[in-house]
């Protein structure tokens, strides 16, 4: 294995902490760069334990000084050290971590037709985005697909938000409706007016679940590509629930008759 180099860096102007701020600043820099700012123990731990391989790790001097700290940063090839006060400058987190990973992008991949497979149609909000992520990585699902209007997948508030999953999924973002056709597994859609409800059907797999706009919900293009319509049983008598809640009893479904069979 190859010693990392290690550099200190004392300037705010240095040009590695100028390209990370826009980094944090536009959550869709990462498709001009073609790099991701990660941050904290847990995603910088996640990415290596996916076999990921870093291209830079920053950490503060307080942190280098502490063993466990180190450790985690000379996993990358080259290391830069600097104060606390510059690593707090190109935070995007509200308590600065004390190390970071920049990690390469290498762009959407191809659509797996055959994949299980969930799709957003538009979702907005950074949080919700992430929060799916997070439950198709749980749950077995193997695709993430983002039609344009979706937020960017690795936008750095849907990094944090998916702690880790994005490592284990393939991610393809910024296609039209149309790209669905390629898909061979039957296509899911919610909907509270469905007839049928997600726990009295049986539900193949695998399959690609559609999950829609915060407020619109999935389009009638969209919805016209689907096999079926679905909804999610609500005894207390709720209009409806957060995406992110439904994505989560969906796939949850999926998986658990998945394994009773």
């Amino acid at each position: 294995m190859t010693t990392p180099i290690v550099k200190s860096i004392s300037s705010r102007d240095n040009p590695l902490l100028v390209r990370l701020r826009k980094l944090g600043r536009d959550p869709m820099a990462y498709r001009k760069q073609s790099e991701l700012w990660i941050e904290g123990d847990h995603l910088c731990r996640a990415f290596l334990e996916r076999g990921g391989v870093p291209l830079q790790a920053l950490i503060s001097d307080e942190a280098w000084a502490s063993s466990p700290w180190r450790d985690l940063a000379l996993a990358a090839p080259a290391v830069a050290v600097l104060p606390t006060n510059l690593m707090a400058g190109i935070s995007t987190l509200e308590s600065p971590a004390p190390i970071g990973f920049v990690i390469p992008w290498s762009g959407t991949p191809e659509l797996r037709p055959d994949a299980p497979t969930v799709v957003l149609d538009r979702l907005q909000d950074a949080g919700n985005v992430g929060t799916v992520l997070r439950s198709a990585s749980a749950f077995g699902f193997a695709q993430v697909v983002a039609l344009k209007g979706t937020a960017g997948l690795w936008s750095p508030k849907v990094l944090r938000a998916g702690m880790g999953a994005h490592f284990g999924l393939s991610l393809v973002e910024g296609v039209e409706a149309t790209a669905l056709d390629a898909l061979s597994v039957p296509l899911l859609a919610t909907s509270s007016h469905a007839a049928e409800s997600i726990d009295q059907v049986a539900l193949p797999w695998p399959c690609a679940w559609v999950l829609g706009h915060e407020g619109e919900g999935v389009s009638s293009l969209v919805q016209s590509l689907c096999t079926r319509a679905l909804r999610i049983p609500q005894p207390g008598g709720e209009e409806s629930l957060n995406v992110g809640a439904a994505a989560a009893v969906c796939l949850y479904e999926s998986a658990r008759q998945r394994m009773s069979r």
